[in-house]
């Protein structure tokens, strides 16, 4: 037993895991976000047959959505801090499967990016939500493996999108593909907003798992309100600018996976489109891996040895995977077989994967609980303001060299960056 908290015991092992299942509604809403952003991707190959459109025209409405969804991004987090995750993330999850469902009806550009706009309004609170949650209900030491287990939703999105999606396409025609996830959305939101309790109103949460969270900075929502630090005073932390643009570079990349990975295999190895949803599928689940082992349990495991701290297990760990994954991005073009192809992209993306997994959990280690999310969404904006060129830059190369290999190559390289912003900059929390 560790000492007594409020005249409670501490216990190693704490009776109860009410925890572990808030985990499962993060995780889903996560799946649904990225269904609804990954159905693009899928669809574009017959949007580019039956609308006449091209390449720059799938990566616009994929710079689009991350423009918006970065700028979206600055007030979401606030706004989450202010007033409560469960009613800002309940609104958001509506507003972004009505938006995903009249997507199907368009055919024309302009509508397309209308719809695309708001799409990214709405996902925009899905992840800061997450990451106040987990600072709410887990106790530091426990929240790298937490968040890597809901992050890992953004690969288990696209991992499960090709083989599902690409079947209700073939059967009923690509719409079909926007009106099937905005309406799983719908149903999802209803669930949620009548099952989930913040866990200082949870019923079903124990006094010995309740103390035990609380004994390492969780246990309450706390308002932005209570902070000693200012949303504005944020900008003028170096900590804070080094997660900036360490996820900038980490995003470049995983936008160019995210929109273009099933037109790469179709195009540069011939892939056949009924076979499109298996092989588009296979590198995501590195991601899943990526996220859950190589960052979450392995920076568990670092802390639980008495190795190093939190914060220091994550830098570590993503400066390490940042020049791998760069050096596989590099390769990816220069290979003929698809098994190799296949095989570098699951090892790029588990790389990736783990970053992205790290990252959003260090808000966690270097701020107050009451800035959580508005240092994870500062992150993130930085993240996808940037990146969101990633995909028309991508879809401009493809179009003019009639190849991908330079978008490969460059977003390798500015994937390898990441380790520099968030090994030297990322050093210490951000204080009063």
């Amino acid at each position: 037993m560790q000492p007594s908290l409020q005249g409670i015991d501490v216990p190693v092992k704490p009776k109860g895991n009410i925890r572990w299942t808030v985990l499962i509604f993060l995780l889903l809403g996560g799946v649904i976000n990225y269904l609804d952003r990954a159905n693009l991707s899928i669809a574009a190959p017959e949007m580019i047959k039956q609308l006449h459109l091209d390449n720059t025209d799938i990566g616009l409405m994929g710079t689009v959505f991350s423009w918006t969804y970065a700028v979206m991004q600055l007030p979401a987090g606030w706004l989450i801090d202010r007033f409560g995750a469960k009613k800002i993330y309940s609104v958001a999850v509506l507003w972004w499967s009505v938006s995903t469902f009249f997507t199907g009806s368009c055919s024309k550009m302009g509508t397309f990016l209308t719809w695309r706009t708001l799409l990214g309004i709405g996902e925009a609170p899905c992840f800061p939500t997450s990451a106040k949650l987990t600072a709410s209900w887990f106790p530091r030491k426990e929240r790298s493996l937490a968040t890597g287990i809901w992050d890992s939703s953004s690969k288990w999105g696209p991992a499960l999108a090709p083989p599902i999606l690409v079947s209700v396409m073939l059967a009923y025609g690509w719409r079909a593909l926007f009106y099937l996830t905005g309406v799983i959305g719908v149903i999802f939101i209803l669930f949620f907003m009548f099952f989930y309790r913040n866990p200082d109103k949870s019923r079903k949460l124990t006094p010995s798992e309740m103390a035990y969270i609380q004994s390492d900075g969780g246990g309450t929502e706390e308002n932005i309100q209570t902070s000693p630090i200012s949303w504005g005073s944020l900008f003028k932390h170096r900590t804070m600018w080094g997660m900036i643009l360490g996820f900038f570079c980490t995003i470049w990349i995983w936008n160019i996976f995210l929109n273009f990975l099933p037109l790469y295999l179709l195009k540069a190895h011939h892939v056949k489109l009924a076979s499109l949803g298996i092989y588009a599928s296979i590198p995501w689940l590195g991601g899943i891996v990526g996220d859950i082992f190589l960052g979450g349990y392995l920076s568990k495991k670092l802390v639980d040895k008495g190795l190093t701290n939190a914060l220091v297990a994550k830098r570590s760990l993503i400066t390490i995977y940042a020049i791998l994954a760069g050096i596989a991005c590099v390769i990816i073009p220069y290979v003929q077989s698809l098994a190799l192809t296949l095989t570098l992209m699951t090892l790029a993306l588990a790389f990736i994967s783990a970053i992205t997994g790290s990252a959003w959990a260090i808000p966690g280690d270097v701020c107050p609980q009451s800035m959580v999310a508005s240092v994870g969404a500062i992150q993130n904006f930085g993240g996808y303001f940037g990146g969101a060129f990633s995909p028309v830059v991508a879809g401009i190369i493809a179009d003019s060299t009639g190849s991908y290999t330079l978008a490969f190559v460059s977003g390798g390289i500015i994937a390898a960056l990441t380790a520099v912003f968030y090994w030297f900059m990322v050093r210490k929390p951000i204080a009063a």
